[in-house]
């Protein structure tokens, strides 16, 4: 997982200042999640389909935004935002989130149709939440490490802070919770060119140069596999979509690969180097966790370790 050094003109530092907290905590449900790149893909195509799915969102990106002739750029720089929110000492991540507030409203337009929107209406913001939230919690449930009832609800739990700073009003606290805000929109939702095309840039190899265009096309599947299927009914992403058995033995085989290999490198890494832990601290076993935190936090006693 590659580092960038910088969003939206300011540096990005994960590892500075020295035990300056994140707004989640290492022993958190949400480091285990964020930290494996094949959820984080998979879901983050997936949230994007659920965004896609309103049509006042689709334009908003569509229209105010680098989307259509940098769709790969954009996400990644969408995914920067969400791992400063994780990751990022709670200085950056204040300056990040205000950053991109500020961009956000300066967003207005009227869809196709004529339907006028701004892009920091309660009602898109909580709904842009909601699909981030559910996209990266159920990648990973379903390719990744199964997550108990309890272990979801800690994750929602966990994003209540960032999510209003973003300023969400309604923040989803279950599965069932997502499922009610997803069934009001429901009706609206409708199929779009813009998501096939968005889909096939992604299966296209240009997302992730070196790696296989058949595991991108993999990963995309399995984006559209994890979609509530009264959405994907409504999005009519048929059987064109669907995961092949051999497709699925890839993805899983990679996720596993990428939960038990540590990458040392990136944001998840350098974040645990901040607050005074191995930087291979998020592979460690959870009784090793434990310790580890244990004694980081006895050495440090003036600074806090969790948020």
């Amino acid at each position: 997982m590659s580092t960038p050094r910088t969003y939206l003109g300011w540096k990005v530092d994960y590892t500075a200042p020295a035990g300056e907290p994140a707004f989640t905590s290492p022993d958190s449900v949400s480091w285990q999640v964020f930290k494996n790149p094949v959820a984080l893909a998979i879901g983050g195509i997936c949230a994007v389909l659920l965004e896609f799915a309103d049509a006042r969102i689709r334009s908003g990106v569509w229209d105010h935004s680098v989307f259509k002739t940098d769709p790969i750029g954009r996400s990644r720089r969408t995914g920067i935002a969400a791992m400063v929110g994780i990751y990022g000492p709670q200085a950056a991540a204040r300056r990040v989130i205000q950053g991109v507030t500020n961009m956000h409203a300066r967003v207005s337009g009227s869809t196709p149709a004529g339907e006028t929107y701004t892009a920091l209406e309660p009602e898109l913001l909580d709904w842009v939440s909601a699909t981030a939230s559910y996209g990266f919690l159920f990648a990973y449930d379903r390719f990744v490490s199964p997550l108990s009832e309890a272990e979801q609800a800690r994750f929602f739990a966990e994003g209540e802070m960032v999510a209003g700073l973003y300023g969400v009003q309604q923040k989803i606290r279950s599965a069932e919770d997502f499922t009610a805000m997803m069934q009001t929109l429901l009706p609206r939702f409708e199929p779009h060119p813009i998501n096939t095309e968005f889909l096939s840039i992604m299966k296209s190899g240009r997302a992730a140069p070196g790696v296989p265009k058949g595991l991108q096309s993999a990963v995309v599947n399995a984006a559209v596999e994890i979609l509530p299927p009264a959405v994907r009914d409504r999005l009519e992403l048929g059987a064109e979509y669907d995961l092949s058995p051999a497709g699925r033995f890839a993805v899983k085989s990679l996720a596993r690969i990428a939960e038990n290999v540590p990458d040392t490198t990136g944001p998840p890494a350098q974040a645990c180097q901040r607050l005074g832990l191995p930087r291979s601290f998020l592979w460690k076993s959870e009784a090793q966790r434990a310790r580890l935190l244990e004694a980081a936090l006895q050495c440090q006693p003036a600074k806090k370790v969790t948020a």
